[in-house]
């Protein structure tokens, strides 16, 4: 399968300008960050939960508590991953009792990356609520998961990915939309 660049949809400027709005909406809904805690989805989430937590402490002037989850061992396709998966298992360095926990992650699909994380989560505690945040909504939801907080919203095909390129993963800072070509 080979894959073909259709269109740029975030620039880096972009990508700063809709974290910068995620973080006000995350401040307004929970009057505040007293009680927040973020948690990136491993890859792509963990340096923008980093960068939300940034924005948030500009806003707010104290910063939010910042974990990792790896939900590899918790996905319902872990065959289709590989026969070896490699699990970083990690402490989140934080209780999450009683803490709004808000899951941040790149693009969401079909809602099977967030369900393996809110597996996750519940193995370190009972959070008060769990919200969702992603930089990107694609649709073709499999399961009945929204998320809280969109930086936003296409409509795509089933041909279509959207892959998000990051400086800390990527060495480059653009969202793309690409098709599977046969």
């Amino acid at each position: 399968m080979q894959i073909r660049e259709k269109a740029q949809l975030m620039s880096a400027a972009e990508i700063d300008r809709t974290l910068v709005r995620l973080a006000h909406e995350i401040v307004e809904r929970n009057n505040g960050i007293g009680q927040i805690a973020l948690v990136g989805i491993r890859r792509r989430g963990v340096p923008l939960a980093e960068r939300l937590a940034q924005r948030l402490e500009q806003i707010e002037k104290t910063r939010p508590a910042v974990g990792t989850l790896d939900v590899t061992l918790y996905r319902d396709d872990l065959s289709t991953i590989g026969p070896q998966p490699v699990v970083k298992e990690e402490p989140l360095g934080f209780a999450v009792d009683g803490k709004t926990v808000i899951l941040v992650d790149d693009v969401l699909y079909t809602g099977r990356t967030t369900r393996a994380s809110m597996n996750a989560l519940f193995n370190y505690g009972r959070p008060a609520r769990v919200q969702l945040c992603v930089l990107i909504d694609r649709g073709w939801r499999e399961l009945p998961i929204e998320a809280t907080y969109v930086g936003r919203h296409l409509q795509t095909t089933a041909d279509e990915i959207v892959e998000v390129r990051l400086r800390e993963t990527d060495s480059e800072e653009r969202v793309m939309l690409v098709e599977k070509v046969s």
